[in-house]
């Protein structure tokens, strides 16, 4: 062993520090064996870790030097990918207008405290699935269990939170990645799911840090009780307020005349948010008047818009003078509604009250309980429950009561008629929470060229709120 450099001693100093930072930060002092690697890399050079470097053969040394840049680059995105900072794009219109599609955001790991991950040996960037080649980007093996590490905080009422998707543990891959494999299930039956590959392909399980990543505003915090009365939240019975930007559908009848693009950019409605009711050819009289929209003098209907309004877009549009009625979108429909008991009579705009499970809060074990909450014993607490001659058993035993291991979640969209969330799936578990938006970092308008509104350059290095 040749007599090591005081360069060597520093370097092996700077990132043992470092190292045994990380240690204690993640509370597994197994993971101090890695010295030893480290005093070997620096100092004693038992093992020669860099020989494959260093070929006689100049092609072939610089292949290597080329493949260990990128294998460097690949860990360290690996690491800060994991651990600090995650690069999410906005896919669809649920926050708007508080976050818009386009955004492209830093989600902060370090907010909640990063989450060790439960399929560690992945590709970097990629979440699931490889494009193009579409394989998995993942090995299942090992699989770790749910740990996080210590952050900056905890969850607020009102943050918005990029999370896993919690109902993509298993994905039909031949449907809209809008239609998860259970709501498959409850219209079409699980055995035609299961069998006609045709239609909904092939079926695959998800660990939890591999579903879809969502984003959406915590409204419901552990140990709530929410609901919603005519689209306003209460939370133990007091009114939440709703986000600056919060938006709902109305029915929007004009005084004659089709909008053009002049006026929706005034409302600021994008070209995927405007829907013309009865554009002609079509033929909507009866659902016109369902709605309750009246013919005009010549005995036939103005143009009729569904359109997702903010306060302030509202507030103009009834000074416009361009409108012969306002009116906002009712839905009574509950069968996709969360827990599809029809009975409750639950809907979008009139939800719960709904008690949100804490951990360590302890909750009767009955047919109606279980309606709401076997999912979260069962499938993110990883527990069999069965009922069995009229007994709920949990792991085989016999019990009257659950205590719950993790804190739940309610998350809403601020665009609050086009949003999936937890009014259609339910809550979220603490488990499945990735980080916090920090930045908007670029954000790009597909209604408009790159040199003529493309780039919103207003929203660059902005804050989510």
């Amino acid at each position: 062993m040749k007599k090591a450099t005081k360069t060597q001693w520093i370097l092996f100093s700077i990132i043992t520090a470092l190292y045994l930072g990380f240690v204690i930060w993640d509370g597994n002092y197994w993971l101090l064996l890695g010295v030893l690697v480290i005093f070997d890399i620096y100092i004693s050079n038992f093992i020669p870790w860099g020989a494959w470097k260093n070929p006689k053969n100049k092609s072939l040394k610089k292949i290597a030097e080329w493949v260990d840049a990128i294998l460097f680059a690949l860990i360290a995105v690996y690491f800060i990918n994991l651990y600090i900072f995650q690069m999410y794009k906005i896919p669809t219109p649920s926050l708007e207008k508080s976050l818009l599609v386009g955004d492209y955001l830093m989600v902060n790991k370090f907010s909640y405290g990063p989450r060790i991950p439960n399929t560690p040996l992945s590709f970097p960037l990629v979440q699931h699935t490889f494009p193009v080649i579409n394989t998995k980007s993942y090995i299942e093996w090992p699989r770790w269990e749910y740990k996080r590490l210590k952050g900056l905080g905890s969850v607020k009422r009102n943050d918005i939170v990029v999370f896993n998707y919690p109902t993509g543990d298993t994905v039909a891959l031949g449907r809209p990645s809008n239609e998860d494999y259970y709501y498959s299930v409850r219209k079409y039956g699980r055995e035609r799911v299961r069998t006609d590959k045709a239609s909904f392909g092939e079926i695959v399980f998800r660990p939890v840090d591999r579903r879809e990543n969502y984003v959406k505003r915590c409204i419901g915090m552990p140990g709530d009780t929410l609901q919603i009365i005519e689209n306003e939240v209460y939370i133990d019975g007091k009114h939440l307020p709703l986000p600056k930007k919060a938006q709902f559908n109305y029915y929007v009848e004009t005084n004659g005349s089709a909008f053009n693009d002049r006026q929706f950019r005034i409302l600021d409605v994008s070209s995927a948010d405007k829907y013309w009711i009865n554009r002609p050819p079509q033929n909507v009289d009866n659902y016109l008047e369902y709605i309750g929209i009246e013919k005009n003098a010549d005995g036939v209907y103005n143009p009729v818009y569904s359109l997702p309004l903010t306060k302030e877009a509202l507030q103009k549009l009834e000074k416009s003078g361009w409108v012969r009625s306002i009116r906002i979108d009712t839905d009574n429909r509950t069968s996709d509604i969360f827990p599809y008991i029809n009975s409750l009579e639950w809907s979008r705009d009139n939800y719960g009250p709904l008690w949100i499970p804490k951990k360590g809060a302890t909750i009767e074990l009955n047919e109606t309980n279980l309606a709401f909450y076997s999912r979260c014993i069962e499938v993110y607490e990883n527990n069999s429950l069965q009922i069995k001659d009229g007994q709920i058993l949990i792991n085989g035993k016999p019990e009257t009561t659950y205590v719950f291991k993790y804190d739940y979640y309610f998350m809403m969209g601020d665009n609050r008629h086009n949003s999936q969330d937890s009014r259609s799936w339910g809550f979220v578990p603490e488990d499945h929470i990735v980080g916090k938006p920090v930045l908007i970092w670029l954000s790009t308008d597909k209604d408009r060229s790159l040199f003529s509104g493309g780039i919103r350059w207003k929203r660059i290095f902005r804050i989510p709120g």
